[in-house]
């Protein structure tokens, strides 16, 4: 496909980037980057109510979390600019002054109550077309503009030729759609208030902005027959459409609240990868073959396609993206687990002051015995974070206390443990050399295996779960393992 492929996302900010939104941002973002062609980044803020700076600041962070570069707009700036439609409002007017002056837009002057009077009447005659009547659209061009100009409030409509017939739009997504002609009435482009409508503003801004493919969430499809005739009043030729399915709860219903968290900086702060989430969502509702589920990100920016869109609605499933971050955390080499994932969270947490605090062979053995053991960023502290503290500040949990402490002989087995290990050499404390050391206390001690390493684990680590109990131990280090050990006896019975 050639380059010349310009696609947007048009956000309005009037609250968080939610999942269905970011998915929109994903498949627009990923078409343009298989396709050599430009992401347009549009605030769609003309909802005076609702769209604030700040929200538009939210949906920006979100963005970029997710990693969804933009070509043109908000902080990039391009060619076809201002990218906020507030900014925009001098174009709105000019347009819809062009189409009143071409005769292809012309003034209402109906007030509320005479549209629905005129709508009850077409109801009781059963009128298969039960739009505006068109009760303005022959008011002679001098007398509409004498009205205009003593101030009578109006709105403006557009003419949709009367010979027009069926919209026909060949959807990337659904194929061919028809739309009745008869649904069609000379809809609103400009309210009285001065205000353009959304579908002459969106037209206006994608016109000027060369989009040559609207792909969007399927719920403005009903949009589309109107969009079209202004298209085509413009003299602007028609994008390509692409209308994605909805996303579903696991019941079925359009995915909300009650299904958990919608946004995504919700999923940004609950501990997952922006990479694993940007895939996830990819899935809901294209495939790259059918079969392969890990895509890493730049795969997905080189093949994704309309073609393999699916026109069902996907269902979102909690569980599945919980296995997607942790196949994108086991996947990262120690190293980069490390970097990415176990430094941040530690500082974080407060377990360390900064990397340097630990030595980069600990820390390659830290994220390799955590690594596995996490599904989300936020788990990281709590599995490790026993590591860091000391014989005097590690806390004991009352019910491993209860299950691997407070038992008869269990005071023995530390006694056992302490001098086992402490006739380790200081500069020979490793895993390997610290389980040599406890295994043969079982035997010694004529207890089950899981009993002395039980008491021995609760007493290191404060918790009976823990990562693999040579490499935690080598970890904390002797002297600690020794002290923490000597202070759990005043626990063991």
């Amino acid at each position: 496909m050639a380059s010349s492929v310009r696609v947007r996302f048009a956000p309005s900010p009037t609250g968080r980037l939610h999942i269905g939104g970011a998915r929109t941002a994903i498949y627009n973002w990923a078409f343009a980057r298989a396709n050599g062609g430009a992401f347009i980044l549009r605030i769609d803020d003309t909802d005076p109510t609702r769209s604030t700076e700040e929200n538009t600041q939210v949906i920006l962070r979100a963005m970029r979390w997710l990693g969804l570069d933009w070509d043109e707009g908000p902080e990039v700036g391009g060619p076809c600019g201002p990218y906020a439609q507030t900014e925009r409002m001098d174009l709105y007017r000019q347009a819809a002054e062009k189409l009143l002056a071409e005769g292809k837009a012309y003034p209402c002057f109906c007030t509320p109550e005479q549209l629905e009077a005129d709508r009850q009447a077409a109801k009781e005659r059963k009128d298969p077309f039960q739009g505006y009547q068109r009760r303005c659209r022959s008011i002679p061009v001098d007398e509409a503009r004498k009205r205009m100009e003593a101030g009578e409030p109006y709105t403006l409509r557009i003419k949709v030729p009367e010979d027009r017939g069926d919209v026909v739009v060949e959807d990337a997504v659904h194929g061919r759609v028809v739309f009745d002609a008869k649904e069609l009435d000379d809809f609103v482009i400009f309210r009285s208030d001065g205000t353009p409508t959304y579908n002459f503003a969106t037209v206006v801004d994608d016109a000027a902005m060369g989009i040559t493919h609207v792909i969007r969430g399927d719920d403005h499809l009903s949009n589309t027959p109107r969009q079209v005739i202004v298209y085509e009043a413009l003299g602007a030729p028609t994008p390509t459409f692409a209308h994605i399915s909805m996303i579903l709860g696991a019941d079925g219903k359009k995915l909300s609240k009650r299904h958990g968290a919608t946004s995504v900086e919700e999923y940004r702060d609950a501990g997952y990868l922006s990479d694993a989430f940007v895939n996830y969502l990819a899935l809901l509702g294209w495939s790259l073959d059918g079969e392969t589920t890990v895509i890493p990100r730049d795969v997905l920016a080189s093949q994704f396609s309309l073609e393999r869109i699916s026109k069902n609605p996907a269902t979102f499933d909690p569980k599945k993206l919980d296995w997607m971050n942790a196949e994108y955390l086991n996947r990262m080499s120690d190293a980069e687990f490390a970097d990415r994932v176990l430094t941040p969270e530690l500082e974080e947490a407060g377990l360390v002051e900064s990397a340097d605090a630990i030595s980069c062979s600990d820390m390659l053995l830290l994220a390799s015995i955590v690594k596995p053991r996490v599904k989300m960023l936020g788990q990281v502290a709590g599995v490790c974070g026993m590591i860091f503290k000391t014989a005097d500040t590690l806390e004991y949990d009352e019910k491993s206390v209860k299950k691997g402490l407070a038992k008869e002989g269990m005071r023995a087995v530390l006694d056992a443990a302490a001098s086992a290990l402490g006739a380790i050499a200081d500069d020979d404390w490793t895993a390997e050399k610290i389980d040599a050391a406890l295994e043969p206390l079982p035997e010694a001690l004529d207890l089950k295996k899981r009993a002395v390493f039980q008491a021995v684990r609760v007493a290191v680590c404060g918790v009976m779960v823990s990562p693999p109990l040579g490499e935690t131990m080598q970890l904390v280090g002797k002297a600690d393992c020794l002290a923490r050990i000597e202070r759990a006896k005043g626990l063991a019975l």
